[in-house]
């Protein structure tokens, strides 16, 4: 079997899931295309662009199938994650491209419909579930060796944006047993793994059921100016408890999450205090505010006003000083005037995030927004508006990074720099990625002699110069996660 993973990080934690399951079938993996039996782009494609681009990539594979010697086995093309459940019958009939389909909940049958596939017919699975999270299924990391991992908590979402195609694709939300996180960030923790991402449509409406004790916990209020399109439910463990339990696993081990919902931050202040008070959890987080116009917001469906949204930002830098921010932004949804577009650049400037993720809005099938609103705002207006909230990210972005100069940030190498083998690549505590040269360097820990820094090591760099997206600045020395806390 061969794997392409396109997408989102959810698609890097599906694949690995897929592959655990396909491994215990007794399949090997190859990561040369010409050896392969069959061929899965695996997809999640919020944007028309990146979808166009696997059509493209569907043709490329027929041609090879066509032309694969009679005497071989032949080449069995398939499609996994979201984009199989939303366009299973296209999928299965635009010239035959596809053998195999199969959605976010199928994985456990794939060997089932390999088999048919086999026996040369189209084989698709694409029902949701509501109970399904593969807690029984450690996945196999498919980037072996690499310093940093992302560990799946929860699938599904039931918030119901109406932009966002999620819900339907992934199904309602269920949480993984706390106990099976945990045992997979061990397991992650004893191969070296430095650096782990708590990953889920909405992390922080965690809540594991597994334990009959816990099921009769009274559900978490709202804050003023918070709302929710479904009914806050009760039981179950929370996210604060699982961010406890797995930041406590390993001292050396970076914790982060994503993607949090801020409807379900207020009345978590236990979140935040655990953020600030333990050195292995990142003082970064992600908040998804997609618009800075009430009147969007609420036509998105987002359960909170601008008010509201700043009001946490505020209460989040209150507890956690310093605090790197990052954010996702959709400009031309529908309806969105030109001053709607304004307080969206105004919400940038005011908070001025690290990190953006900025998008025009594309309309997707099955969404509310494709049953109930007009997709209205032309594409032109829509790469004028983008353009023009990039560049308002940026100037922004690039102050705030301005500030860490002269600051000494503790960077966990990630590896050579794609620009240049004389230079190592990293990130901070804020997750911004840190250049600077590969040179030796002391042990601050006293426990080795000198030498480079490599993947996995910890090392302290001194900032001289800032861009929006990156910080340069010379290596002080290696040190531990543990050690550094501790000198701060």
């Amino acid at each position: 079997v061969y794997l392409e993973t396109y997408g989102c990080q959810m698609n890097v934690s599906d694949t690995e899931i897929a592959w655990a399951i396909l491994q215990k079938s007794g399949y090997a993996r190859t990561k040369e295309l010409a050896e392969q039996q069959l061929e899965w782009p695996v997809f999640l494609v919020p944007r028309e662009k990146a979808e166009q681009a696997i059509w493209n990539r569907l043709q490329h594979l027929k041609v090879l199938k066509a032309r694969r010697p009679q005497a071989r086995a032949p080449l069995r093309i398939g499609i996994l994650g979201c984009m199989a459940e939303r366009l299973k019958e296209e999928i299965l009939h635009r010239e035959k491209l596809v053998d195999v389909v199969a959605g976010p909940d199928a994985y456990r049958d794939l060997p089932r419909l390999l088999a048919v596939a086999e026996s040369g017919q189209q084989a698709a699975n694409v029902l949701l579930s509501l109970d399904e999270t593969y807690a029984d299924i450690l996945p196999v990391q498919t980037s072996a060796g690499g310093t940093t991992a992302f560990v799946s908590i929860m699938r599904g979402c039931d918030n119901m944006c109406s932009y966002c195609i999620v819900p339907f694709t992934r199904g309602r939300e269920r949480s993984r047993p706390i106990a099976s996180i945990l045992q997979e960030v061990r397991m992650l923790s004893d191969q070296g793994v430095k650096e782990v991402t708590l990953l889920g449509q909405n992390v922080n409406s965690f809540r594991d059921l597994s334990e009959v004790q816990f099921q009769s916990v009274a559900a978490p209020g709202l804050s003023r100016g918070f709302s929710t399109v479904y009914k806050a439910k009760q039981g179950g463990l929370r996210f604060s408890h699982l961010l406890d339990q797995v930041s406590r696993i390993d001292p050396e081990m970076r914790i982060r999450f994503t993607s949090p919902h801020p409807k379900d931050f207020p009345d978590e202040a236990s979140v935040l205090q655990l953020i600030q008070e333990r050195h292995n959890i990142c003082k970064q987080l992600h908040l998804p505010a997609q618009s800075g116009s009430t009147r969007v917001l609420e036509a998105m469906r987002r359960g909170y006003t601008r008010e509201a949204y700043l009001e946490l930002v505020h209460h989040v830098r209150d507890i956690i000083p310093g605090v790197s921010l990052s954010s996702d932004f959709i400009t031309g949804f529908c309806g969105e005037t030109e001053e709607d577009h304004q307080q969206t650049v105004s919400l940038l400037r005011e908070v001025r995030y690290n990190v953006g993720f900025l998008f025009a809005y594309s309309m997707r099938q099955k969404t509310r927004a494709h049953h109930r609103l007009q997709d209205d705002v032309p594409t032109d207006v829509k790469k004028r508006r983008l353009e023009e909230l990039v560049a308002a990210f940026r100037e922004e972005a690039a102050r705030a990074n301005a500030a860490l100069v002269g600051q000494a940030q503790l960077v966990l190498v990630e590896g050579p720099s794609k620009r240049s083998a004389s230079e190592l690549c990293g990130r901070n505590d804020g997750n911004i990625k840190v250049i600077f040269p590969d040179a030796e360097l002391e042990d601050a820990a006293e426990c080795g002699a000198p030498g480079r820094a490599q993947p996995g090591d910890y090392v302290m760099v001194k900032v001289t110069s800032a861009s929006s997206q990156t910080l340069r600045g010379v290596p002080l020395c290696r040190t531990t996660l543990s050690r550094a806390a501790a000198s701060h």
